[in-house]
């Protein structure tokens, strides 16, 4: 996930042009709890793209007038993890967006649990959903319990590609054929083609509104 090319090229960006959509969570003592990132999008919950993340970020910076927001990441520290902390963040974007006077917060959610089911197609997987009516993913379920709407599947929202030698690297696997292999922590299987020595991976993730 550290190699997007597109992460590469904006993601310092956003911090110097909208640091107002930048937010950081923080304790008495200064420390730091948790941080979340957006951008402003030229495009509205009924135009959302199929590449999801990477389509955000590029679009970001193209010049255009915002229409809406899309959320880009929360992170959230490794102790302060299970305290609800990311609704909080929701809600500090969601009072981010409606300071700029817009009214939609998108979100390309990378689902949390995709990658223990590589092999069932995104669109199934976002469908599943548990005994009392939840979605069985929970950063999807913690979307939706804030109020968001599922959308659709964005099944080009991030695409890496690399070296074979560069993937053995990053995975610590090894591929001595071409082929579809099935990676740890990946949401879809990485395709390796030795002979064009290049392996892709192409990741959907899942648009979610929130309507501010």
């Amino acid at each position: 996930m550290y190699h997007d090319p597109v992460a590469g090229a904006y993601w310092d960006r956003q911090y110097e042009d909208f640091p107002d959509l930048q937010l950081y969570l923080v304790d008495g003592d200064d420390r730091y709890l948790a941080e979340s990132n957006a951008v402003p999008i030229p495009f509205g919950p009924d135009a959302l793209p199929d590449e999801g993340w990477d389509a955000a970020m590029e679009q970001a910076f193209a010049g255009r007038p915002p229409a809406a927001v899309s959320a880009i990441a929360i992170t959230i520290g490794v102790e302060q993890r299970g305290k609800g902390l990311s609704k909080v963040m929701l809600e500090g974007m969601r009072r981010a967006v409606s300071a700029r006077g817009l009214a939609d917060l998108v979100a390309p959610v990378r689902p949390s649990l995709k990658h223990r089911y590589p092999l069932v197609p995104a669109e199934r997987y976002v469908a599943w959903r548990r005994d009392d009516g939840s979605l069985l993913d929970p950063w999807l379920r913690v979307h939706e319990s804030a109020g968001a709407q599922l959308v659709r599947v964005a099944p080009r929202s991030m695409r890496i590609t690399g070296t074979v030698a560069e993937w053995e690297g990053w995975t610590e696997m090894a591929f001595p054929d071409s082929g579809t292999y099935v990676v740890p922590g990946a949401l879809v299987p990485v395709e390796i083609d030795r002979e064009r020595d290049e392996g892709v991976y192409v990741e959907p993730n899942v648009w979610m509104h929130h309507r501010v």
